[in-house]
């Protein structure tokens, strides 16, 4: 089965499972397992926002960072500041981001070394993010415009937008 086609059969069973359940940790949860089973990713799992305050002066977060959520994967980096890292910076311009070279991407923050490529989706609610997806692998470019496709269709499914 190509990836398109197990992002397809995925789609429903993510839908089902979060459909009668209003705790979003546990969504968090069920996603992040029912992705990382399915696709044999690194690391799958979600930072939440926490402390997000706009600042008066700027487009800046004052006191705001990112809190690791529910995931699958070897011990995460716990906090990451606002626009730092993949993460940061996926929830700073509010789009998803994808590395195919995680050596690369300047300020890169390294949880793990076995991480290659990665892709963050954001999160959002009321036009603000309020997580964001992160899947990690140990191999080089693993993600495309195709993950991209789904897993944000997957998040907006999935977490009320």
């Amino acid at each position: 089965m190509n990836k398109e086609e197990q992002y397809k059969e995925l789609l429903p069973q993510l839908e089902a499972i979060v459909a009668d359940e209003g705790d979003e940790i546990a969504n968090m949860a069920n996603v992040a397992a029912m992705l990382h089973t399915t696709f044999g990713f690194w690391w799958t799992g979600f930072y939440r926002v926490v402390n997000c305050q706009p600042s008066a002066s700027s487009n800046q977060k004052t006191n705001a960072e990112l809190v690791l959520g529910p995931f699958q994967g070897p011990v995460a980096c716990t906090r990451i500041p606002y626009s730092k890292g993949v993460c940061g910076t996926a929830w700073e311009r509010g789009e998803t981001v994808i590395v195919p070279d995680v050596h690369k991407f300047k300020g890169h923050i390294a949880c793990s070394s076995a991480s290659n490529s990665e892709i963050v989706v954001p999160v959002f609610k009321g036009g603000e993010v309020t997580a964001v997806l992160d899947i990690d692998s140990k191999d080089f470019g693993t993600f495309d415009e195709e993950d991209k496709y789904w897993l944000e269709k997957i998040v907006k499914q999935c977490f009320a937008q």
